[in-house]
């Protein structure tokens, strides 16, 4: 009889991870950190920006987490990762040579094809800023494709913001506008105090021919678009990541139940004109 290797497995089972080695791991904040990731077996297919990836710690459990990044050789896989739960505690002890299993890619991607041509709009917050940096690496690599490209990030306080050396690039650069906000700094900071949603009140982008792509919490997501919207960014314009809790990532569980779909499915990324109304709604 025979027996099917474990790639070949794989790719006809979805609950079944991959062996991914941990090649490297970089404290980003006090509670956050990304790993990068080596395919012990085959890879897994080409995970894109805005798609996630089931991460399982052997022993203890697995958790959702966006793309991050790439390694250098395009192969191996940036996740980044904020300490929340038994999982992440256990994956934040681990260092280059442990082995973690994989499963993915799931969910939809930001629609970058799609974005072609027009003004582009990147709103963070927080950690939001991780499922964007694909997307926002792809636009800047692919610069001539696009229009004006604006990028508002928001943190708490300057001590949580994320990939601020990252940022710093894209920020010396002349074909792109980054703007950073947070909520609260002491008398040392020089920059912008405020929330988010003040960035998108800017006037170098053409609203009825911008794409705005916004992370983040969802209260900060839902006053994003709504300053998107009021600007005159068509709804079906504008996309959000939602990142529910989400279990089994191919729709058996039911936890990531959001309307009439589930998140793992049919997100994490969604128009507003599609789910603007359930954001709409109280405790929802």
């Amino acid at each position: 009889m025979h027996t099917p290797t474990v790639e070949a497995a794989a790719a006809l089972e979805p609950l079944l991870p991959q062996r991914y080695r941990v090649t490297r791991r970089c404290q980003e904040l006090a509670d956050t950190f990304s790993l990068e990731l080596a395919p012990v077996d085959s890879p897994l297919a080409c995970c894109g920006p805005g798609q996630f990836n089931m991460l399982y710690v052997y022993g203890v459990g697995e958790v959702p987490i966006s793309l991050s990044g790439h390694s250098q050789d395009g192969v191996g896989l940036i996740h980044t990762v904020r300490v929340v739960g038994p999982v992440t505690q256990a994956m934040s002890g681990l260092e280059a040579g442990d082995m973690v299993g994989v499963r993915g890619p799931f969910g939809a991607p930001w629609p970058l094809a799609e974005a072609e041509g027009r003004d582009l709009v990147f709103a963070a917050g927080g950690l939001g800023l991780a499922p964007l940096r694909l997307a926002i690496e792809h636009v800047l690599d692919n610069r001539g494709r696009f229009g004006s490209v604006c990028v508002a990030f928001g943190a708490r306080s300057p001590e949580l913001i994320l990939f601020r050396n990252i940022l710093e690039r894209w920020r010396a650069r002349f074909d792109v506008s980054v703007d950073v906000t947070v909520d609260c700094a002491g008398a040392d900071w020089a920059g912008k105090v405020g929330v988010v949603t003040r960035l998108l009140e800017r006037d170098d982008y053409e609203p009825v021919e911008t794409c705005a792509l916004i992370c983040g919490p969802e209260v900060m997501m839902r006053y994003s678009a709504k300053t998107l919207l009021d600007r005159g960014v068509p709804a079906a314009q504008i996309f959000l990541s939602m990142e529910r809790s989400m279990k089994c990532a191919v729709g058996y569980c039911g936890h990531c139940q959001f309307g009439p779909g589930f998140v793992c499915k049919d997100g994490p990324v969604y128009s507003h004109a599609d789910i603007g109304r359930l954001l709409e709604l109280s405790e929802f």
